[in-house]
């Protein structure tokens, strides 16, 4: 009961400093002026509906200016700053950071300009068809703030009466007529400014799909016509009379000129164009390539011009050829330019520039990393490209690398990891198959042939040779969907040198013994990808799709049907010299939501789900190739691979520095609340959710096996974040502990109850802090 008062007090001191922190704005307010705190709109009318007002009431509060100082629970933190930093004396160093890019200057009722925001309300009514639109305000002032009361009269909205298109019988007139079906212009729609903007745009983009290349927009006019019927509109679309004559007429295609290694050094003729006289070699019909230096092989062209002589000028072949030329990943500049050749024939030339990346490069990259597991260390990458391989735009890419992560803290038996490995692709800027692979993509498609080696030394315990190779297909539908299908993927692992400490380790922990297995994994892998992140949309979306099969036809010929003997050996598998090859099918599915609350918050979601299914030559999925959970970007409460399966507790293994546990079902689910506060400093409130669990039970891992009541194994964490966004890198600091444990008795899992939250020294050895790069999703 003593603590009451206390608590009370605490309370009341919080409200009166907040209340204190709100009042003191108003004593920087000038004489005689107010802090203006925002306006509104007050629709009066009887003959609109409750949506067209609130659609009205919306759009005209969003075109009132200024806006006002931006409020956080009721108050002005960033006018608070700006009012109590000093002037600083430079405009540069902390103070000047402070006062204006962490403050925010005041907006005062005398930065408002009343009679502009009145005929700005009555300019946008009469957009939208209020033609009889009436304005006034009322100010309400109050203990040196002040609102703004904007009442508007819209009376009635106009419709649209009937559209008309020309209709004269010139060339451009019938190409405007062809369109007429796919007009925005509707009979007994509102009148709508934008509407009519956007309908000219449509227009002008139809004709330039068929020839139109020097027409415009604004050579368009939409007459408006509210005499003939009460309350309604005549729309008359007409091609303004001072048109130019080359807007009316339909180009085709020339000549076609391709200067493959352009510099500003080339000589131009008294046009001001690139001379097209001299090294010049006829490719096709009408097209030239210039290349004295014999650079580029001329069919790379084949795959990225969508224009030839002869053909009628569109925008779109105009656009998807220069995309496709830049996404070559050749050439560090394209510029395009028509000029005209017969202006009584209707042609003109094209004209490509195309200056080149240098082709050789290399790189040195020093990584410093951490990790989740509490693992830090180093990487240092020597990289070798080149972007023209076989004078076809080819890219080979050479790695060779070093790294080493150690144990800083966490399980301090836990031993050093060395790597040592290298990297080879050659990537052609098409597809090669016995078919024909069309695509319209601005993208172009891609093979790819990669190859890798790497030696990972595990200090104490055991080495390992990886040795993986693929074969397969890149190409983007569009710049949201792309796919990745690799025909064929082979990884083999190769155990050396296992030590007896390790050997221990596999006594008490079993599951260990397929950490180091020989390991002959190899089939298709397909990837597909949809993203709308980048745009500017209130609700985005990402997922990402994956089918991964191993050697499912070699087990179905082979008859491949392995088992397990009492001591969970494995017998009767198949081998492919000397190796057992893994045959499971395994998929997995990431998919990502995004709200976008206003412009410094947003929520963001996401849930995992996979199946890892080991059959016929395979009881057990492969060690690389199961599901892992916990750590910075998944469920943050818990270590990295430190949570399942099921309800089986690692600490009870035995071992006291080796924890991987791995699953071959996945769920997990992740919300997480982002907030910007000031120009790099952004906080986050998150919850995640989710385990792994096993398709076998084994008897080294208790309680791994899925069942019925796998919901109960859910394991639950979360906390509060600190991101700091300096554009080209963002630093996350996550701070959680777990909610729900799912190893800990049943009907005891729950973090909070008497003896787990409450208890001191437990929250202090379960509160996890996560250092990490970038977003975790």
């Amino acid at each position: 009961m003593s603590r009451l008062p206390q608590q009370l007090n605490k309370a009341f001191f919080a409200a009166t400093a907040l209340f204190l922190v709100g009042c003191s704005n108003t004593k920087f307010v000038p004489k005689g002026d107010y802090l203006y705190t925002g306006a509104s709109i007050n629709i009066i009318s009887d003959s609109l509906s409750k949506s067209q007002k609130n659609e009205l009431k919306k759009e005209l509060e969003g075109s009132l200016t200024p806006k006002p100082n931006s409020t956080l629970l009721g108050l002005r933190p960033k006018l608070y700053v700006y009012n109590r930093v000093s002037e600083p004396k430079k405009e540069s160093g902390f103070k000047y950071w402070l006062k204006y890019k962490v403050g925010e200057k005041p907006v005062h009722l005398s930065d408002v300009d009343i009679p502009f925001n009145l005929d700005l309300i009555e300019n946008t009514g009469e957009n939208r068809g209020y033609f009889n639109i009436t304005a006034s305000y009322d100010t309400l002032p109050k203990n040196k703030r002040v609102k703004i009361k904007y009442n508007v009269s819209p009376r009635t909205q106009y419709l649209i009466n009937k559209v008309t298109f020309p209709t004269d019988s010139t060339v451009l007139s019938k190409e405007i007529n062809k369109t007429v079906a796919k007009t925005l212009l509707k009979v007994n729609e509102p009148f709508n400014l934008d509407v009519i903007k956007t309908e000219r745009e449509r227009i002008d983009a139809s004709l330039k799909e068929n020839g139109f290349y020097y027409f415009d927009p604004d050579n368009l006019i939409i007459q408006v016509d509210s005499t003939e019927v009460k309350h309604k509109v005549d729309l008359n679309v007409k091609i303004k009379n001072n048109t130019p004559e080359l807007a009316r007429k339909q180009f085709t295609i020339d000549k076609i000129y391709i200067f493959s290694d352009y510099n500003l050094r080339n000589t131009r003729n008294r046009r001001g164009l690139v001379r097209a006289d001299v090294d010049t070699i006829l490719w096709k019909e009408n097209s030239y390539i210039i290349d004295p230096k014999e650079k580029f092989r001329p069919q790379i062209y084949d795959r990225a011009l969508y224009f030839k002589s002869g053909d009628l000028y569109n925008r779109s072949n105009h656009n998807l050829t220069l995309s496709r030329l830049i996404n070559l990943g050749t050439f560090k500049f394209v510029k395009n330019q028509f000029v005209l050749s017969d202006s009584l024939a209707n042609k003109f030339d094209a004209y490509y520039y195309l200056t080149p990346h240098e082709f050789k490069s290399l790189r040195l990259e020093t990584l410093g990393k951490s990790n989740s597991a509490s693992y830090v260390g180093g990487e240092v990458n020597f990289n070798w490209r080149h972007r023209n391989f076989l004078r076809g735009a080819e890219i080979f890419a050479a790695t060779l690398y070093t790294a080493i992560d150690f144990q800083l803290g966490g399980n301090k038996d836990s031993n050093n990891i060395y790597r040592v490995g290298s990297k080879f692709s050659l990537t052609w800027p098409r597809i090669i198959a016995p078919f024909k692979f069309e695509s319209s993509s601005a993208f172009v498609p891609r093979t790819r042939v990669e190859l890798g080696y790497e030696f990972q030394n595990r200090t104490q315990l055991y080495t390992l040779h990886n040795f993986n190779a693929s074969f397969g297909y890149l190409w983007k539908e569009n710049a949201l969907r792309e796919h990745d299908l690799k025909l064929i993927e082979v990884t083999y692992v190769t155990p050396e040198n296992e030590t007896a400490k390790f050997e221990e380790e596999k006594i008490k922990n079993p599951a260990l013994k397929r950490v180091t297995e020989k390991q002959l994994i190899f089939g298709p892998v397909y990837n597909y990808t949809y993203t709308n992140t980048m745009l500017p949309k209130k609700h985005t979306f990402y997922y990402k799709g994956l089918l991964d099969l191993s050697a499912n036809l070699t087990g179905l010929i082979s008859g491949a049907n392995a088992k397990t003997d009492s001591i969970n050996n494995i017998t009767d598998a198949k081998t492919i010299l000397g190796v057992p090859y893994s045959q499971y099918v395994k998929t997995e599915h990431d998919f990502r939501y995004y709200l976008k609350l206003d412009e410094t918050s947003q929520i963001a979601t996401r849930f995992i789900g996979g199946v890892a299914y080991p059959y016929g030559n395979s009881v057990y999925m492969p060690f690389v190739k199961q599901f892992f959970v916990g750590g910075s970007n998944s469920i943050r409460a818990f270590r990295a691979r430190t949570l399942g399966p099921g309800s089986y507790d690692p600490r009870t293994s035995g071992s006291s520095f080796f924890h991987d546990q791995a699953g071959d079902i996945k769920l997990e689910a992740n919300i997480e609340y982002r907030k910007k506060l000031v120009s790099f400093l952004n906080v986050a409130a998150f919850v995640d959710a989710g385990n792994v669990w096993l398709f076998n039970e084994e008897k080294s891992r208790p309680g791994g096996k899925i069942s019925g009541d796998f919901l109960k194994e859910i394991a639950v964490g979360g906390g509060l974040g600190l991101r700091l966004d300096f554009s080209i890198l963002i630093l996350r600091l996550d701070l959680s502990i777990p909610f729900r444990i799912p190893y800990y008795p049943d009907g005891d899992r729950w973090a909070f109850n008497e003896i787990n939250f409450k208890d001191r020294q437990w929250r202090r050895d379960n509160l996890m802090l996560n250092i990490a790069i970038g977003y975790p999703f």
